[in-house]
């Protein structure tokens, strides 16, 4: 389907009448649809703007307060419910009701119920109706079976035959045949004909005429104002959600982007480039310096007990040829090595040169 150039546009809010509009509309239709029109319009804008409204803080209040409070909800009653009772179905209950109630159940079934119960009627009845109950039901259905077939079965066969013939005759036929020439004939035209007539004069006529005179044309005029009156809400509510929106970005967003970008951003650098970068390289650099300087302690207190301990037990002497090596030196009545200590043995039963 191509696109006709040469036709100008139509203006806003003209609209075509459907394609089941015919030129030849009743006046009943034209004097109808200006005023239903003007009157659902009226009616549906404010609905359509609570509509718009209502769509938009439930958006938000889902958003912000609903989904939140229902993960921490979650969270909670799994915290506070599902794991404390998992603990305790698995933990007490499984146990409790398995070796409390499973297990001597189990016990009593496998080792009392079911030997009685085998030994004390089901081998019993059974060798009753082996031995019993079997033989005398063959021989009874031996004779039962030969009385029927000699007495029974001709005796059935003929009253069957009997009653048959007795219910065609007096009942089927003569009810057949006044049904089909006495009962048919008088209702069909004696009552269904004028009813039908009756009813298609006084209630089909009239009310088709009704629906396709009346109803047809003011239901398809309130469903068409329907349509354009919830449209036209719809462009109100942009609108008005646009004029609401622009308000708030000149009134809060504008004047908040300004605040951040010159007054934030420049207090912001300079307490980066001023305060901050200063304040780092200086701890920095005292970092550095308590660190040189607790180092040094530490070597020279480590210097210090070397020292002392030289002084307290003396220089470790030099090994003689055949004399086994000792390896670290140990304090006394203890195998902790001493921090610092030269290596020395423990105790030494040569005498020092």
């Amino acid at each position: 389907m191509e696109l006709d150039k040469d036709k100008p546009p139509r203006a806003y809010g003209s609209q075509q009448p459907p394609p089941h509009y015919e030129p030849g509309e009743g006046c009943l239709t034209t004097a109808v649809r200006i005023p239903v029109r003007i009157v659902v319009l009226v009616v549906v804008v404010p609905l359509r703007l609570v509509w718009d409204v209502l769509v938009v803080s439930g958006r938000a209040l889902d958003r912000v307060v609903l989904r939140p409070l229902g993960r921490s909800l979650a969270w909670l009653g799994r915290v506070l419910l599902v794991i404390p009772l998992v603990w305790l179905y698995g933990a007490v209950l499984t146990p409790l009701v398995r070796y409390g109630f499973v297990v001597p159940v189990v016990w009593l079934y496998r080792s009392v119920l079911t030997p009685v119960m085998r030994y004390g009627l089901v081998v019993p009845v059974v060798w009753l109706y082996r031995s019993g109950l079997t033989p005398v039901g063959r021989l009874l259905g031996r004779l039962l079976g030969r009385f029927y077939e000699t007495l029974l079965a001709p005796l059935g066969h003929a009253l069957g035959w009997l009653l048959e013939w007795l219910v065609k005759t007096l009942l089927v036929w003569p009810g057949v045949a006044l049904w089909r020439y006495v009962v048919v004939p008088v209702v069909y035209y004696g009552l269904v004909v004028p009813v039908v007539w009756l009813t298609r004069v006084l209630l089909v006529i009239p009310v088709g005429w009704v629906c396709r005179v009346i109803l047809v044309p003011l239901g398809r005029e309130i469903g068409a104002a329907f349509g354009v009156a919830w449209r036209v809400a719809g462009y109100i509510s942009r609108a008005v959600g646009r004029a609401l929106a622009w308000l708030t970005w000149n009134l809060l967003g504008r004047p908040l982007r300004w605040t951040y970008r010159s007054v934030c951003t420049p207090v912001g650098h300079w307490l980066r480039d001023s305060v901050w970068a200063p304040a780092r390289n200086i701890a920095a650099v005292a970092g550095r310096a308590a660190g040189d300087a607790l180092r040094s302690a530490r070597a020279t207190v480590r210097q210090a007990r070397r020292d002392a301990w030289r002084a307290l037990v003396g220089r470790p002497r030099a090994p003689e040829p055949g004399e086994p090596l000792v390896d670290r030196a140990r304090t006394l009545g203890s195998t902790t090595i001493v921090p610092g200590a030269e290596p020395a043995p423990e105790i030494s039963l040569h005498k020092r040169g």
